[in-house]
Protein backbone atom coordinates (compact mmCIF):
# COMPACT_ATOMS: atom_id res chain seq x y z
CA UNK A 1 0.00 0.00 0.00
CA UNK A 2 1.36 3.47 -0.83
CA UNK A 3 2.07 5.40 1.83
CA UNK A 4 -0.44 8.26 0.16
CA UNK A 5 -3.31 6.01 -0.27
CA UNK A 6 -2.69 4.94 3.27
CA UNK A 7 -2.87 8.45 4.91
CA UNK A 8 -5.95 9.59 2.24
CA UNK A 9 -7.85 6.55 3.86
CA UNK A 10 -6.71 7.32 7.38
CA UNK A 11 -8.02 10.97 6.81
CA UNK A 12 -10.98 9.70 5.53
CA UNK A 13 -11.84 7.83 8.63
CA UNK A 14 -10.78 10.69 10.94
CA UNK A 15 -13.19 12.80 9.07
CA UNK A 16 -15.57 10.33 9.36
CA UNK A 17 -15.16 10.17 13.12
CA UNK A 18 -15.10 14.08 13.84
CA UNK A 19 -18.28 13.97 11.63
CA UNK A 20 -19.96 11.43 13.52
CA UNK A 21 -19.13 13.00 16.99
CA UNK A 22 -20.32 16.23 15.97
CA UNK A 23 -23.48 15.44 14.94
CA UNK A 24 -23.70 13.27 18.32
CA UNK A 25 -23.08 16.16 20.07
CA UNK A 26 -25.50 18.16 18.19
CA UNK A 27 -27.97 15.70 17.59
CA UNK A 28 -27.58 15.64 13.81
CA UNK A 29 -28.96 12.33 12.37
CA UNK A 30 -27.31 13.38 8.95
CA UNK A 31 -24.30 14.22 9.86
CA UNK A 32 -23.96 11.31 11.95
CA UNK A 33 -24.82 8.72 9.32
CA UNK A 34 -22.47 10.39 6.52
CA UNK A 35 -19.58 9.89 9.42
CA UNK A 36 -20.28 6.40 9.41
CA UNK A 37 -20.48 6.05 6.03
CA UNK A 38 -17.04 8.71 5.43
CA UNK A 39 -15.43 5.43 8.25
CA UNK A 40 -16.70 2.78 6.43
CA UNK A 41 -15.38 3.79 3.09
CA UNK A 42 -11.81 4.35 4.32
CA UNK A 43 -11.86 0.91 6.24
CA UNK A 44 -12.70 -0.72 3.18
CA UNK A 45 -10.21 1.47 0.81
CA UNK A 46 -7.62 0.16 3.41
CA UNK A 47 -8.61 -3.48 3.35
CA UNK A 48 -8.67 -3.47 -0.67
CA UNK A 49 -5.16 -1.82 -0.40
CA UNK A 50 -4.02 -4.39 1.86
CA UNK A 51 -5.40 -6.93 -0.62
CA UNK A 52 -3.76 -5.54 -3.68
CA UNK A 53 -0.38 -6.17 -1.41
CA UNK A 54 -1.02 -9.41 -1.39
CA UNK A 55 -1.03 -9.77 -4.53
CA UNK A 56 1.80 -8.31 -5.77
Amino acid sequence: MSGVDKLKNKAQELTGEGKEKVGDATDNRDLQAEGEKDQAAGNLKQAGEKVKDVFK
